[in-house]
């Protein structure tokens, strides 16, 4: 699952980026030029199992972070928009601090007029794939009339051309099964989900979110509590900005929970792990995402809770109350369970 950082330039994202990943980002990237990296997600709940079980290994769920270029109008300046489309979630980075010395493309500081500027971007470029696509389909049916696919597809079409017509994403329209899965084919950027990250100046880094959709952080703060270093002290820092957990924790941990996922873990003696699938999966898809036999030769899961698990300190004690469950493949594995799976190929 990719997630793709975009905005202005100096917005904040590419030192967001870098906090997030640990990658070191060039002052003067080449035109168009992209960079990723992972950012490990922090869980308390991996802290406690490794601790229990003391493993060799202890492995965190990753998210893939994508540092697009900067937004600019003009079809010779869209690779940023390409990246996007490719993208699983948006994470659009609006600034809004003042400052002498970082300029602003727009020559202002504006974080709601930059978001609406930049979701007519989106809607703008929707739209000309969108009628681009009709064009094709009107031709494709003079030699293909009766094609139902067509027919589906340029049903679905319309539908997102009079949202689009009327400055709304696409994302606001409800699509039937089979006209969904040939839109997933053209990867409208407006149909995808979109954090809108407001960078603030120091001071409001605790403030509270305007919107729904919008996120909070201050790059400039950021900076400052990774470079502590002594765990005490850095949480010290954060209680005095009345900060519970670092902006980039929270906003790791949003973008993974935005994106539909959860974790379930494994445990032993060898390694404690989190694994991450989509909320929903089934006990045998899950288990693929540890080996592919495990799906193909499901057999059962053996799932402990991890609340049920810290409470008692012990497996033992959780089998001998009944607290080991074994369920089928019908199971619908939950944020947290703690699982063993049995297969057979």
């Amino acid at each position: 699952m990719k997630v793709a950082l975009l905005g202005y330039e100096y917005s904040g994202r590419k030192t967001l980026f870098s906090l997030l990943t640990g990658k070191v980002v060039p002052d003067h990237l080449i035109e168009g030029q992209v960079l990723e990296g992972m950012a490990r997600i922090n869980d308390a709940r991996v802290d406690s199992l490794s601790k229990m079980y003391q493993p060799k290994k202890t492995v965190y769920v990753s998210t893939h972070f994508v540092l697009c270029p900067p937004i600019s109008s003009g079809s010779k300046h869209d690779e940023w928009l390409k990246e996007a489309r490719n993208a699983d979630l948006l994470c659009v980075v609006v600034r809004d601090f003042a400052s002498d010395d970082v300029f602003h493309p727009l020559g202002r500081v504006d974080a709601q007029g930059d978001r609406q500027n930049i979701m007519s971007e989106l809607i703008l470029a929707d739209l000309m794939l969108v009628e681009t696509r009709l064009e094709r389909i009107a031709k494709d049916k003079l030699r293909q009339a009766k094609a139902q696919n067509l027919l589906v597809e340029e049903g679905a079409l319309h539908k997102c051309k009079v949202v689009l017509d009327q400055e709304a994403p696409v994302s606001t329209v409800t699509f039937a099964k089979e006209e969904q899965a040939i839109l997933n084919n053209l990867n409208l950027i407006t149909q995808k989900s979109i954090m809108w990250c407001v960078n603030v100046a120091e001071g409001h880094a605790n403030r509270a979110p305007g919107k729904p959709d919008e996120f909070i952080v201050s790059a400039k703060i950021e900076k400052e509590i990774v470079g502590i270093e002594n765990p005490e002290e850095r949480q010290m820092f954060m209680q005095d900005l009345g900060l519970k957990d670092s902006g980039l924790n929270r906003l790791n941990a949003a973008a993974y929970h935005q994106l539909g996922l959860m974790s379930f873990y494994t445990v032993g003696p060898d390694e404690v792990r989190a694994w991450t699938i989509k909320q929903g999966s089934l006990a045998p898809e899950a288990g693929g995402k540890i080996h592919s036999d495990i799906e193909r030769g499901f057999v059962r899961v053996e799932v402990m809770k991890y609340d049920d698990l810290m409470a008692e300190k012990s497996e033992q004690k959780l089998k001998s109350l009944g607290k080991v469950y074994v369920k089928g493949r019908d199971y619908v594995i939950h944020d947290g369970d703690i699982c063993n799976f049995l297969f057979n190929v």
